[in-house]
């Protein structure tokens, strides 16, 4: 009787979603431990390696049209703002501003989205070293490599897309 519930759509659709979103943390994880390109290694670097990621991912899912990427893109947004409220909350903010914070991230969040508003086709390492000079979360001297390096990572999903909608 259960069963079916395991089997509805909505669910493999959320079980992907779930499996991208921890691929594209540890991704981002990955890129913040092992290169000294940011500023200071912190929240606000995490948020922003994991934003320009979870953008990328969200327009290639539009992009490719994978099956069913409006549901996926919508569940992997839903995610990522509980990822939001449940960090901040480890970091120690309380229940009366846990809202006012997790709204100016996803501001945030939306406010970069705006800005990478290209073609994904259109997108390389030199677009990725213009997009980091909105932020300043990467060392000046450092934004080619660190460009560079987020480029890579990125072209490896877009290699594997044809082949499976969550190889990363």
């Amino acid at each position: 009787m259960i069963l079916h519930y395991f089997k509805k759509k909505e669910n493999i659709d959320e079980k992907n979603a779930k499996d991208l979103y921890k691929k594209i943390i540890h991704k981002s994880s990955v890129l913040l431990k092992e290169n000294n390109y940011f500023k200071e290694k912190n929240y606000s670097s995490s948020f922003e390696i994991v934003s320009i990621l979870l953008i990328f991912y969200i327009k290639l899912n539009i992009q490719n049209k994978i099956k069913n990427y409006k549901i996926i893109n919508q569940h992997l947004i839903d995610i990522f703002i509980l990822d939001l409220d449940e960090s901040l909350r480890t970091k120690g903010i309380g229940d009366m501003s846990i809202g006012k914070y997790v709204k100016s991230y996803v501001k945030k969040f939306y406010f970069r989205l705006s800005k990478f508003n290209i073609e994904l086709k259109e997108i390389n390492y030199q677009f990725f070293q213009e997009y980091l000079k909105n932020f300043d979360f990467v060392n000046t001297s450092c934004r080619l490599d660190a460009s560079k390096t987020i480029w890579n990572s990125l072209k490896k999903y877009l290699i594997h897309i044809s082949k499976s909608a969550f190889n990363i």
